[in-house]
């Protein structure tokens, strides 16, 4: 691989902003300087004052590999993550089968070499049955123990409070978990069938999937990994009252950490009207005041990542009735996008984009020599034009189910060029066909 130079970029990493050139040699970043010398042979990028950042590691993703491969897979998802600044993802286990043993998280790992665009690591799935597994697991094996504490479907929801007490206590690695709390939930439901039958309107998605199911689950969480001093990260946060429940400590004093999706920071329930199932997900996206909330708790650390969960669903899933649409949308493609639109609007700074999509996923997972523009560490990284609009259309989308909640929205960036593992996979609005994802080497243990 010959050497890869990055000239004239506005390098935003570590908290600070700054005009440098960016020397790649192979995988791995040789050089940063402020003016470095294109001699014998070097392939020039020039950046003309874009923005160079690590590229995101999204540490909630569903793509559907095995099992459901008609929603996705991993190779298309993760070239669609890869067009859209996401270089590194860690993958859900609820596929079918499921990955909550061992041996399913191993045939995972065999099926993504040489598929994936982008860096992946999965977890290992918990079940009121499967502690045993659990306790086996060897750091670096899975990026975490996913936990459905609530809200789920089939032997992955875990309620039983004796399986809860021994994965918090005996888990060898961070625990993460969806909060919502199912009991809530279906008596909420109830009360809506009596109201309107089964052709519930989506308007009256959040206050079924409520704000007190999801702190009812959520503080359950807390007090548990509390009491065991268990490594605590709880997904996809949408209400302003359970925001009582984070530190704005620096993340290297927290065993409890939170983090926050780009639908939840950009819809609000008012959207609810205008595209309907195509922004059902679980946790329901809120009210104005909960968004406000989540990006008030971004600003002062109290919220440590920001993610995607990205659920692709077919069209003809989502094209449906309140109760049988599935909930989940597409959105590794234009992530690092929405979060430049917060960027924009005064929401959020780039320093806090990049720290909370980037450098938080790796330093609270242990993703080795990854998330910073660092000499010797991977040349994972994106360039965005900030001031080169984007406009999201069918013709473009990468993801296998060919729609997304933002059609017709206009961007005011635009995805430049990616770099993963020293290889240019994405540039001019096109995939280059390279396959350079990697597997994700995690460090940190309970």
């Amino acid at each position: 691989m010959a050497k890869l130079l990055i000239s004239n970029a506005c390098l935003i990493n570590e908290g600070e902003i700054s005009q440098v050139d960016v020397l790649i040699d192979g995988q791995r970043i040789e050089k940063i300087a402020g003016q470095i010398a294109a001699v014998g042979g070097i392939d020039v990028i020039d950046a003309d004052g874009g923005v160079l950042m690590p590229g995101m590691i999204d540490d909630q993703v569903h793509f559907r590999e095995p099992g459901l491969t008609e929603k996705g897979d991993l190779a298309t998802e993760s070239a669609a993550a890869a067009a859209g600044g996401i270089t590194s993802f860690m993958e859900m286990p609820n596929v079918d089968p499921q990955t909550t043993s061992r041996d399913a998280l191993a045939d995972k790992y065999r099926s993504a070499e040489n598929r994936c665009t982008a860096n992946y690591g999965f977890y290992l799935g918990a079940t009121n049955k499967n502690i045993d597994e659990i306790r086996r697991l060897e750091v670096g094996e899975a990026c975490g123990i996913k936990v459905f504490m609530g809200a789920s479907t089939g032997d992955m929801l875990v309620d039983d409070d004796d399986a809860l007490e021994n994965i918090f206590a005996d888990a060898p690695v961070m625990v993460v978990t969806h909060c919502e709390h199912s009991p809530t939930i279906q008596e909420n439901e109830a009360h809506a069938r009596e109201q309107y039958g089964e052709d519930v309107p989506m308007s009256e998605h959040p206050h079924i999937r409520s704000a007190n199911a999801c702190l009812t689950s959520s503080s359950f969480a807390v007090e548990l990994a509390s009491r065991h001093d268990a490594l605590l990260h709880i997904l996809h946060l949408t209400t302003a009252i359970e925001m009582e429940l984070f530190s704005p400590a620096p993340r290297s004093e927290k065993r409890i950490t939170a983090e926050v999706c780009v639908h939840h920071l950009h819809f609000d329930e008012s959207r609810y009207a205008d595209l309907g199932t195509r922004i059902k997900c679980n946790p329901a996206i809120k009210g104005s005041k909960d968004r406000q909330a989540l990006i008030d708790a971004l600003n002062d650390g109290r919220l440590d990542i920001i993610a995607t969960d990205h659920a692709p669903h077919t069209a003809a899933e989502k094209d449906n009735t309140y109760f049988k649409a599935p909930a989940g949308l597409p959105l590794v493609q234009h992530a690092v996008q929405t979060m430049f639109g917060l960027v924009r609007k005064k929401e959020i700074s780039l320093e806090l984009l990049v720290d909370r999509a980037c450098h938080a996923p790796a330093d609270i997972f242990g993703v080795k020599d990854r998330g910073y523009v660092r000499e010797g560490y991977f040349a994972d990284l994106v360039i965005v034009d900030p001031k080169r609009p984007y406009r999201v259309e069918k013709p473009n989308l990468l993801y296998k189910c060919q729609w997304s909640p933002f059609e017709g929205h206009e961007f005011s960036s635009t995805i430049d060029t990616t770099i993963i593992n020293g290889a240019v996979v994405f540039s001019d609005g096109k995939l280059s066909g390279e396959i350079a994802g990697q597997r994700l080497e995690f460090t940190r243990s309970r």
